[in-house]
C-alpha cells in the first residue's frame, strides 16, 4: 500500500469519523444546554407555586439527570455505538433499585405528597400514625414531631400518609367540650345560669359562634350537662382547665353538688325470716 493509499483511507475514516464526532460534541453540548434550561424552568415553576425548597431542588435534579442520560445515549448513538444493551442495563438496573429500595420509595413518595397538598405544615399540632406532637420538619423520607412532654419523634412518611391526620392547628378556632355532672336534687335552671355566667365572664370564649349549654344525659348517678364553648386555638387549653376550676368554685359556692358514683342497697326480709330471728 503506497502513500496515496494511506493518505486517502486516512482522510475518507476522518471525514465519514471527524463529521460523526463533531455531530456528537454537538448533540452534546446542545442537549446539556436544553436540559439546564428545562431544570430551570421546573424549578422556577415549582417555587412559584411555594413548594417546600427541597422538594423543588430534587425534582429539578432528577429531571436534569434523566435529560441527560438521554442525550449520552443521543451521543453514543451518533458516534455509531449500539444503546440497546445500554438501556436494557439501565432498566435492570432501576428495578433492581426500585425492588431493593421499595420502602425507602415509599416514604419518598409520601414525603412528595405532604409537601405539595400540604395537610400541615411546620408549627402544626397534629395526630398521625398513632402519634401527637407539634410538626418541627418535613423531611422526603420522614417527619420529625416534639410531642406536648418535648420528646421528639421521627415517623416515616408511609406511616403518615397511610392512616388519618387530625390537624389540631388548621382551623383559626376550637370548641371546648366539658361534661359537668350535677345531683338530681340541684335546680338545672340554676345550674344553667351558673355555667353561663361562667362563660360570660371569660374573655377568652367566643361570643361567635356562641357557646352551647344543655342537659346530654341522665346518667345513673348524675344529671350531666354538655358546656361547649368556642375559642381561639392558641387559648383551648387555657379555657379547657380553667372552666373546669371555675365550675367547682362556684358550684361550691352556690351549693350545687358535683355527685359521686354511688348505689341505693334496699334489703327486703320475708316475715318467716323476720319471726326466726326473733
Amino acid at each position: 500500500m503506497d502513500t496515496e493509499q494511506i493518505v486517502g483511507m486516512i482522510t475518507e475514516y476522518a471525514t465519514r469519523y471527524g463529521i460523526r464526532l463533531l455531530g456528537a460534541i454537538l448533540i452534546f453540548i446542545v442537549g446539556r444546554w436544553v436540559a439546564t434550561l428545562i431544570r430551570k424552568v421546573v424549578e422556577g415553576t415549582m417555587g412559584k407555586s411555594q413548594v417546600d425548597a427541597t422538594l423543588v431542588k430534587f425534582t429539578g435534579n432528577l429531571v436534569y439527570g434523566i435529560l441527560m442520560v438521554v442525550v449520552i445515549l443521543a451521543v453514543l448513538s451518533q458516534i455509531g455505538i449500539q444503546t440497546h444493551s445500554f438501556i436494557a442495563i439501565i432498566g435492570a438496573a432501576g428495578l433492581a433499585i426500585g425492588f431493593a429500595l421499595q420502602g425507602s420509595l415509599a416514604n419518598f413518595a409520601a414525603g412528595v405528597m405532604l409537601i405539595v397538598f400540604r395537610p400541615f405544615k411546620v408549627g402544626d399540632f397534629v395526630q398521625a400514625a398513632g402519634e401527637g406532637g407539634i410538626v418541627e420538619e418535613i423531611s422526603l423520607f420522614t417527619t420529625q414531631m416534639r410531642t406536648p412532654d418535648n420528646k421528639t419523634i421521627i415517623i416515616p412518611n408511609a406511616g403518615i400518609t397511610g392512616g388519618n391526620i387530625t390537624n389540631f392547628s388548621a382551623k383559626e378556632t376550637r370548641r371546648v367540650d366539658l361534661l359537668i355532672g350535677v345531683s338530681y336534687n340541684d335546680d338545672l335552671k340554676k345550674v344553667k345560669e351558673v355555667l353561663a355566667d361562667i362563660l360570660e365572664k371569660d374573655e377568652r370564649i367566643l361570643r361567635d359562634p356562641a357557646w352551647t349549654i344543655g342537659v346530654v344525659a341522665l346518667a345513673d348517678s348524675s344529671i350531666d350537662f354538655a358546656v361547649r364553648p368556642w375559642v381561639k386555638a392558641a387559648d383551648y387549653w387555657g379555657v379547657y382547665f380553667d372552666t373546669l376550676q371555675a365550675v367547682k368554685e362556684r358550684f361550691d359556692a352556690e351549693g350545687i353538688s358535683i355527685p359521686f358514683p354511688q348505689r341505693d342497697i334496699h334489703v327486703y326480709r320475708d316475715a318467716s325470716s323476720l319471726a326466726a330471728s326473733a
